[in-house]
């Protein structure tokens, strides 16, 4: 159908002439209508230089009067993660909720240590999530529409830790604690000023090195309640690792030159996490709660010790396994040495 302008006053039906993509028909598969299903004819096809830096979005005909927005990245590898539609999907099917999906009559009083402990390490993680949303937050911005998935991603991500900055929040006021002394916690974060920096020191370090405490989380936990928090909250972490890691990944495959870069953001955060008993900060007493807490209370602190080194070992074998993954095994040899003596042969 073409449609010539019209004659009448105050009319322009020329928009109702028909494009090549029209006819376009998404399918629901198993899982619904996904994002995956919207690619058809050329709405898929994620162009690896934006187009006009508009809020059209990917598919739609650029309108030549859109104000232009000169804060967006244009280069697709500068946000693009090839799992960003599957995390996504994931993230909107998996959402939960703290004030009903955690049996928060679950949790009874408990020694003193232990509760002083488990509200140690519930401060330190109101403080982490709030920076591990409020980050992608400021980011969200600057994705061109013809990689929207990435935005809707992040968007997922700053809900998830909204509900962990709330759920942890809850755990140290719920049982006769309460919050404590806050410490620097993750704050070295906010320094990122790039997507790719900020990706590479939140997502990949930052994420998974969390992610490590929330799957502890069986081991340090008092209760069913305890449990599920960590449970679930781990579910959630993995997805914003796995983020970073195909980002990083991403960038490898296609522009391998950025290498260098991307071992300086490393640098960065090794530098600022590699002097810490937990691997998470410089705060001391984060540490020590999380010994008392694996080793059952303070007078087994040493045994929680050996157990918080294991887990120590553990953070740095995945994370360097991930640096493998995404095209940084050469990472082994200039890794910040406090955390290297942890790496397996």
């Amino acid at each position: 159908m073409s449609t010539a302008p019209s004659t009448r006053p105050g009319l322009d039906l020329s928009w109702l002439n028909l494009d090549e993509d029209w006819g376009a028909r998404a399918v629901p598969g198993k899982k619904g209508l996904t994002l995956e299903d919207l690619n058809v004819l050329s709405y898929g096809n994620v162009p690896t230089e934006a187009g006009n830096a508009t809020m059209g979005l990917r598919g739609a005909k650029p309108d030549p009067r859109s104000p232009r927005h000169a804060r967006q990245y244009r280069s697709k590898a500068d946000v693009w993660s090839e799992s960003a539609r599957l995390l996504y999907e994931e993230a909107m099917q998996r959402q939960w909720a703290s004030a009903v999906d955690i049996p928060w009559h679950e949790i009874q009083p408990l020694p003193d240590d232990i509760e002083m402990a488990m509200c140690t390490l519930c401060t330190f993680l109101t403080q982490v999530e709030f920076i591990a949303g409020d980050l992608p937050g400021r980011y969200m911005g600057t994705v061109h529409p013809d990689q929207f998935e990435v935005q809707l991603f992040l968007g997922t991500q700053v809900m998830d830790e909204a509900r962990h900055e709330d759920v942890f929040r809850k755990r140290a006021l719920v049982n006769g604690g309460g919050l404590v002394d806050a410490g620097f916690g993750a704050s070295q974060l906010l320094t990122a000023d790039d997507f790719t920096e900020m990706t590479a020191r939140l997502h990949l370090i930052g994420e998974g090195f969390v992610q490590t405490v929330f799957r502890m989380g069986e081991l340090i936990a008092n209760n069913e309640a305890e449990k599920r928090i960590y449970r679930l909250s781990a579910q959630d972490e993995s997805r914003h690792l796995a983020f970073g890691v195909t980002h990083l990944k991403y960038i490898m495959d296609v522009v391998p030159e950025r290498a260098e870069e991307l071992h300086h953001y490393l640098d960065l955060q090794e530098g600022a996490l590699g002097q810490s008993n937990a691997g998470l900060t410089t705060n001391p007493a984060t540490g020590e709660a999380l010994a008392i807490l694996a080793g059952g209370g303070l007078d087994k602190i040493d045994e929680g010790f050996g157990k918080l080194l294991l887990m120590r070992k553990k953070q740095i074998n995945e994370y360097m396994h991930r640096l493998e993954v995404i095209g940084l095994a050469d990472r082994r040899e200039r890794m910040a040495e406090s955390m290297r003596v942890f790496l397996e042969a």
